[in-house]
């Protein structure tokens, strides 16, 4: 295989990993503070099929249902993907100190996805309390640290 096919590979590997810690992490904090799911992956997936002019098919529970499904693919398609593109840079040479490595795929994680729901006026960060930056934070560094070390170490 190829240098880049690899990289992506291995990438998309680590970004499945990263994926599990960030849906972990999210998990136990909705168990632990006995909070609810956060309806904005799923009103970003109606905005986007607005905006695109691709309609859920569906009523009623049947397209709340598939909205949900969607919302939650989305989100793993972004961290898998996100690792696919660390794996590639790595693949070409970018060799970053860990804590830059976990920051930067912590950081794109989270830019991936707050920045479409920003831009689709689903949520607006700058409003956020302490608590809620937090709660969005973590699962994002989770993200990071899981997805920058499996993918040093397939790829040492």
């Amino acid at each position: 295989m190829t240098r880049p096919v690899t990289g992506l590979l291995y990438g998309a590997a680590a970004g499945a990993a990263g994926t599990t810690a960030l849906n972990t992490v999210g998990y136990l904090d909705m168990a632990w503070r006995a909070r609810p799911a956060s309806g904005t992956p799923r009103a970003t997936v109606e905005k986007l099929s607005q905006a695109m002019h691709l309609p859920i098919p569906g009523h009623g529970a049947e397209k709340e249902n598939r909205v949900a499904g969607l919302a939650a693919l989305t989100g793993i398609a972004a961290g898998i993907g996100l690792g696919a593109l660390l794996g590639l840079v790595r693949a070409e040479g970018w060799r970053p100190s860990r804590l830059i490595a976990y920051a930067t795929a912590g950081f794109g994680a989270r830019l991936g996805t707050d920045a479409p729901m920003t831009v689709l006026k689903v949520t607006d960060p700058r409003t956020w309390s302490a608590k809620d930056r937090i709660a969005d934070i973590v699962p994002h560094l989770a993200y990071g640290v899981v997805t920058a070390a499996v993918l040093e170490r397939l790829d040492p």
